[in-house]
């Protein structure tokens, strides 16, 4: 049955409206803030957020932000006082499904609901339709592109995701390893149950230990009352291990029990608690050799290597680069409420060389100022960069380059018009691309169509 989750951080309000909307025959869960709604939701939700827009912490804009940049056809209902009725305006402008303007009645919220509720039901529907029908599905629109390391990976999400095996994620920083743990959460049994991301290397050393495990009331000073750790929150769904190679060695031993029984102890307690979650844990490091150095135990790393996932880096699959920097255009032309832009051949050119060290996060900044018509910094790309400064001779490399670049993704890689229209020979056009490092078949207009069809 599809759910409400209903957000507000006012307790009776909250419990009343549930109250109302129970008794219309919808499934209601409250929640009180803005970060518990990010942990319920994925891909695979198939019902409505209705939330507050004055909240403590994360409001109600900010959660809608969020909610969008994980899927932005999940239907996100705002509920405003009269004084923030133009922001709400401004909200259904960002991609709000709809606001309500208090007082409302129950009637009027349950319809509006109702309605979202439908329209989720057919994009979900449709994005079946499309899988069955061997079309690009969730999956390959979160984890684009056509490279056989890109195609690998999704062939094991879909295998290892319907399991509960825990699961292993390696890759360079930026390349995209919690997209990667969030997918195998939303593929598999627990997809409507919480996935908890915890980063192991902003844990606080002197607090971990109730962090994780939770704590018993008087079990150290200050704890006035009980309190649930972040394992025992996310029971029923997936526990994320951020960068799990940054974890103290003396927790690992107590982490790796848990691993293995699936029970936890709350600090100040002898009394075990069951405990139904899957792990997921990245490292962008090689946990081999920090078991080999002393910095990490030998059992936990063979506990957690059953089923290991290996993110491919934006080096290693280059021939993606310009579909995935096309994609991401379009994501931040709709995160900003821009138009859909024609991206020039000659940007993604330039795009398609870089080697991009900071990988998809790297790239989306590209995108991001792209859209929001910043200047792209020279680390993004030759051709989209005018120097204004350094030695003459790289500026005239640079523009050099920028010539090149673009009469090659203007003929579609084809290079014997390119050298005639330019006056130069062939050999001296083969010798300039080497030295730049220009690659005809990425510069074709046709193989960029065809990556994004």
């Amino acid at each position: 049955m599809q759910r409400v989750l209903l957000v507000d951080d006012e307790e009776e309000l909250r419990r009343s409206t549930a109250q109302a909307l129970e008794l219309s025959g919808l499934s209601v869960q409250t929640l009180a803030s803005a970060d518990q709604v990010l942990e319920l939701i994925g891909y695979a939700f198939d019902g409505v957020v209705v939330s507050d827009i004055r909240m403590p912490g994360i409001d109600g804009m900010t959660l809608m932000q969020h909610i969008r940049e994980l899927d932005a056809e999940i239907p996100v209902i705002l509920v405003t006082g009269h004084g923030d009725v133009q922001l709400a305006v401004k909200a259904m402008r960002e991609g709000a499904y709809d606001f309500i303007e208090k007082p409302f009645t129950t009637p009027h919220l349950s319809g509006v609901i109702r309605r979202a509720m439908d329209r989720r039901g057919l994009v979900l529907e449709n994005r079946r339709l499309r899988a069955v029908a061997g079309k690009r599905d969730d999956l390959e629109s979160r984890l684009p592109g056509r490279t056989q390391g890109m195609v690998d990976l999704r062939y094991q999400i879909r295998a290892i995701g319907a399991t509960d095996a825990d699961t292993l994620v390696i890759g360079d920083t930026g390349v995209g390893k919690e997209v990667v743990a969030r997918a195998l959460h939303d593929v598999s049994p627990r997809a409507n149950r919480p996935f908890i991301a915890i980063n192991c290397a902003a844990l606080p050393e002197t607090l971990i230990e109730s962090e994780l495990f939770g704590h018993e009331a008087g079990a150290f000073p200050g704890a006035l009352r009980p309190r649930y750790g972040k394992f025992e929150h996310g029971r029923g769904g997936t526990i994320l291990l951020d960068e799990i190679g940054s974890m103290p060695v003396d927790l690992q031993a107590k982490f790796l029990r848990v691993l293995q029984e699936r029970v936890i102890t709350r600090l100040g307690s002898n009394e075990t608690v069951g405990l139904d979650v899957r792990f997921i844990a990245t490292s962008k490091v090689d946990l081999e050799a920090e078991v080999a150095a002393g910095r990490f135990r030998a059992d936990l790393f063979y506990r957690l290597n059953v089923a290991t996932l290996r993110v491919p880096s934006l080096a290693q699959r280059r021939p993606d680069i310009p579909l995935l920097f096309l994609q991401l255009v379009r994501e931040a032309c709709a995160r900003y409420g821009r138009e859909d832009m024609d991206v020039p051949q000659e940007v993604v050119a330039s795009v398609a060389q870089k080697d991009w060290p900071g990988n998809v996060r790297e790239l989306r900044n590209a995108a991001d100022r792209l859209v929001l018509g910043l200047d792209m910094r020279p680390g993004d790309g030759g051709a989209l960069v005018k120097p204004e400064s350094g030695r003459l001779a790289d500026r005239v490399a640079a523009f050099e380059r920028n010539i090149l670049a673009s009469a090659i993704a203007a003929h579609g890689g084809s290079l014997k018009p390119v050298y005639e229209q330019l006056g130069i020979s062939r050999k001296t056009l083969y010798e300039k691309m080497q030295k730049y490092g220009l690659d005809k078949k990425l510069l074709s207009p046709e193989s960029l169509r065809e990556l994004e069809d």
